[in-house]
């Protein structure tokens, strides 16, 4: 069983079978956020798979493709992306229906999205890359990882449950997901025009420490997540997770667990170490670490420790 943790804990310790692996690096402030790409990095429009999903790419050399997660775009993943573009070539898309990609009303299970990256990297002729996740990012990792698990080299999966995929059913349980089954006509009439107040419940009882997720990181969100279709299309994110969860069991009765490395992260005050109960239910060689000083916005509270954790695993 999952145990009760206070208000901004979501789900540290729970089924924790291990020691806890940290890099212990100081979060950067606030204020050194950063949601815009250098001009190195290059942005187009792919159309693929019915829709278009804006992508951004930078780098050189083996690909590695990060896929962000709700409440946020592609953009969260600046500091990591600079990063890695000094010996990758890194392919950032924004998730069908969310920042500058294309909203269509429909296509938000996991395998049809797991289709869209799938599109993106056939436009860049790319054939395999390493995969980076967070929050939905992880579900539609997965649903490509399975579908496609020649195209993915090493997997990280940061802060969020796959739907069907191990403790599935009592991580559901936790009254901070309410948001999981909150969605449709109503509710995007009640949150049109204050997208703002919405998204800053998540910022706030999500994070460790919510001044870390700055102000003008919450602005930026915010407009973007106020653009017509934005908001249906992020609640549309949470409505598929029956189907996900249904698709992700039988893909994994079908294709067994994944072979490729798998490095599971979680926020040592959120997911922590449940992000390896979860993955190893899944996936054969699944390495566990957390995120110090961190709840779930693992870019926002503690960037440094984030890049450091995932630059070592992909190094290895």
């Amino acid at each position: 069983m999952i145990p009760s943790l206070p208000r901004r804990s979501l789900l540290t310790g729970a089924l924790a079978l291990s020691a806890i692996s940290t890099i212990a690096m100081p979060a950067l402030a606030a204020s050194d956020q950063a949601v815009t790409y250098p001009k190195s990095f290059k942005t187009q429009s792919i159309a693929t798979n019915g829709t278009t999903i804006h992508v951004r790419v930078g780098g050189k050399g083996p690909a590695a493709v990060l896929l962000h997660g709700y409440g946020e775009t592609g953009d969260m993943w600046v500091p990591l992306a600079v990063e890695l573009a000094r010996d990758h070539t890194v392919v950032v898309p924004d998730l069908r229906g969310l920042g500058l990609s294309a909203k269509p009303r429909t296509g938000f299970d996991k395998k049809t999205q797991a289709h869209d990256v799938a599109g993106v990297l056939d436009t860049l002729k790319i054939t395999n890359a390493d995969l980076i996740t967070h929050d939905i990012g992880n579900m539609v990792g997965y649903a490509f990882a399975a579908q496609y698990p020649d195209r993915v080299r090493k997997f990280v999966l940061i802060d969020a449950p796959v739907p069907g995929i191990g403790p599935w059913d009592e991580i559901l349980k936790h009254p901070l997901l309410w948001h999981f089954r909150f969605g449709g006509p109503d509710m995007e009439r009640l949150v049109k025009g204050r997208e703002r107040i919405y998204l800053d419940r998540f910022w706030n009882e999500f994070s460790a420490n919510p001044k870390r997720f700055s102000e003008s990181s919450r602005r930026h969100y915010a407009k973007l997540y106020a653009m017509p279709g934005a908001m249906h299309s992020g609640f549309a994110q949470f409505a598929a997770f029956d189907q996900d969860a249904i698709d992700n069991k039988a893909m994994l009765a079908a294709g067994g667990k994944l072979k490729m490395p798998v490095l599971a992260l979680g926020g040592e005050k959120s997911f922590g170490l449940t992000m390896a109960v979860v993955m190893r239910a899944a996936a054969d060689n699944v390495t566990e670490g957390v995120v110090p000083e961190s709840g779930h916005w693992i870019m926002e509270e503690n960037p440094k420790a984030t890049v450091a954790l995932v630059r070592g695993f992909l190094d290895r």
